[in-house]
């Protein structure tokens, strides 16, 4: 007799391989204010693939509440949002369940973090393995990556407040 387990399998991060943030501020249509942007995204290099990474990314954003699509959530209204943003010594640690990633981050993304008190976070499901940690990304590259509609509509997007240490 063969049976089938209807069990959920549990997310590994492993199944994301490498995770990158990356920050940077620009125009955004709502204002003439810079809106600080904050993008996650993998390499690709997980278990499966960038095939794998895409249906890890898609688990891990269900499993916590974030959808994928083009509308996004405001952090600051959703009750439970396990994702978190602390911006401190010019440095962006991310915290979500199963994970944490860092980045440094510009002077001029700091002061629209100043001025607005969120930042617009970005979680890419699909793969972008040539923008790896240390490699230069262009503002071209950036550009072509974050403004492309597939990945937009594929990724979750967020209003992500932002915390900082008290002294």
């Amino acid at each position: 007799m063969t049976s089938i387990s209807g069990a959920v399998r549990a997310f590994r991060p492993a199944q994301l391989g490498t995770l990158v943030v990356i920050a940077w501020s620009g125009e955004h249509p709502d204002d003439e204010r810079d809106m600080p942007f904050l993008l996650a995204y993998s390499l690709g290099d997980g278990d499966g693939g960038p095939e794998g990474v895409e249906a890890a990314a898609r688990k891990l954003l269900a499993d916590i509440g974030l959808p994928v699509g083009t509308e996004y959530v405001d952090a600051a209204q959703a009750d439970g949002l396990p994702v978190t943003l602390l911006v401190e010594a010019g440095q962006a640690v991310l915290t979500m369940p199963h994970l944490t990633a860092q980045c440094t981050v510009p002077p001029e993304w700091l002061a629209a973090v100043r001025e607005r008190g969120h930042v617009y976070f970005l979680f890419a499901t699909r793969a972008w393995p040539q923008a790896a940690p240390g490699a230069p990304v262009t503002e071209e590259e950036l550009r072509n990556f974050a403004g492309d509609e597939a990945m937009l509509s594929t990724a979750a997007h967020c209003l992500l407040p932002v915390r900082q240490l008290r002294g």
